[in-house]
């Protein structure tokens, strides 16, 4: 449960229907990131569009992902200006990254960066994700890599994540981390958890023999066989689950 002391006022008469529950899902998100181990405290970043604006949400940097609350989360343009007023301030790095996803992709509507362990040894990997798993196998489907340039404080670098993530669903940062883009929270999320979970099958599977790969002509049924197996529904069919697990094990990030 979110610390009293913290004392975030509720502001969902401030804002529309559509952008409160935009809120509730983000900060059920991060809550969510917490509670599967992805956080590096407060150091990552989810971000989402505000319905009909060019307003998105971000943390208020500080609060550690598992009290983040829906009316915690700070508005601001993509300037990086707060539209609503908020102590916290945001991260300049996180700002550089998912403003310029927001703006290059009309459909990244939800924007969730983690510095997860398995990730990040993936990231580190000569050959990146392997096709070795049934994860990779959906994963590799829509994947992109960007090279380390450093902690992304370089405004210079955004056109550079632009042009490398192109229209792609799943983002390896090299020596750094893992990114999705999704229309929705929901979708961002699972796709985040399939992410993971394929670097961490990677990472366990390398401390035995030797790997077997998926064929290419296999691999090129992932997009096909996907869209069969979700029954047209997508992050929708696990999203209601991952909230009900959320309120059980940490409620009150809707308030």
């Amino acid at each position: 449960m979110p610390s009293p002391t913290l004392n975030i006022p509720s502001v969902q008469h401030l804002v529309s229907e559509a952008e409160w529950q935009m809120r509730v899902d983000l900060a059920a998100a991060y809550r969510l990131v917490a509670l599967f181990g992805w956080d590096d405290l407060i150091f990552t970043h989810l971000t989402a569009k505000i319905p009909g604006t060019e307003f998105f949400l971000i943390n208020p940097y500080g609060m550690m992902f598992d009290e983040i609350t829906a009316s915690s989360l700070i508005k601001i343009d993509l300037n990086g200006e707060k539209i609503m007023a908020s102590d916290f301030d945001i991260n300049p790095a996180g700002f550089i990254i998912h403003s310029c996803i927001h703006a290059g992709r009309s459909n990244a509507k939800c924007v969730i960066h983690v510095h997860s362990v398995n990730g990040i040894a993936v990231s580190a990997q000569v050959n990146g994700l392997l096709p070795i798993s049934q994860q990779a196998f959906i994963v590799l489907d829509s994947i992109a890599y960007h090279d380390y340039e450093g902690i992304a404080v370089n405004e210079g670098e955004k056109p550079r994540l632009v042009a490398n993530l192109g229209d792609k669903k799943y983002f390896m940062l090299r020596n750094h981390g893992l990114l999705t883009v999704g229309e929705s929270v929901a979708e961002a999320f699972v796709a985040m958890h399939k992410f993971e979970s394929a670097c961490m099958v990677q990472v366990r599977a390398q401390a035995g023999g030797e790997l077997i790969h998926i064929a290419p002509e296999i691999l090129a049924l992932a997009g096909e066989q996907v869209k069969k197996v979700r029954n047209g529904k997508g992050a929708g069919l696990a999203w209601p689950g991952l909230l009900r697990r959320l309120d059980r094990n940490n409620p009150g990030y809707d308030s």
